[in-house]
């Protein structure tokens, strides 16, 4: 099977875009990935990935949310992520092709490094006082993966149209 396309990531770009923005925001504030936002992004490929993929190729992408869910719902099990961040994966699952995992985990660990690293920076810089509120200054050792997530999202869509 192919990789995703520029056509279908252009398409994807227009939901991806805002909800990994909503989500970032929220996981940043508030720690938490709401469900309405993971919600709206299995909708949106409910609908443009009709638009935008072969009808095979969108119904194999359905096949990449419970798997992603299933192994979300153990690894959250066992302590290792939050729930919030095992529905996203799964929700983010169908966008992504699976020729493309060769793609996805160098990506996804240079966003979780950088986005690791800008975080403790600006917890640590006056940045903080704009937004004191925040909880995921105040929780210590919890990390708001939603962060590197969203990113991971956006910056694979942007990734595959530009380079396809």
């Amino acid at each position: 099977m192919d990789g995703l396309s520029s056509w279908a990531a252009a398409w994807f770009l227009l939901a991806a875009v805002p909800i990994s923005g909503f989500v970032i925001f929220s996981d940043l504030a508030r720690m938490k990935i709401p469900n309405v936002a993971v919600g709206a992004l299995v909708a949106s490929y409910a609908v443009l990935g009709l638009i935008a993929l072969p009808i095979d190729q969108y119904l194999w992408h359905w096949t990449h949310l419970p798997v992603l869910l299933l192994v979300g719902i153990i690894l959250n099990a066992a302590g290792a992520m939050g729930a919030g961040d095992a529905k996203f994966i799964a929700a983010a699952g169908p966008f992504i092709a699976t020729a493309d995992i060769q793609l996805m985990i160098p990506l996804f660990s240079a966003c979780l490094l950088a986005g690791f690293f800008a975080h403790r920076l600006a917890r640590m810089s006056p940045i903080r006082k704009a937004v004191p509120h925040w909880e995921s200054w105040t929780t210590g050792k919890r990390f708001p993966m939603g962060f590197p997530l969203g990113m991971t999202l956006v910056f694979y869509l942007l990734m595959v149209l530009i380079l396809r």
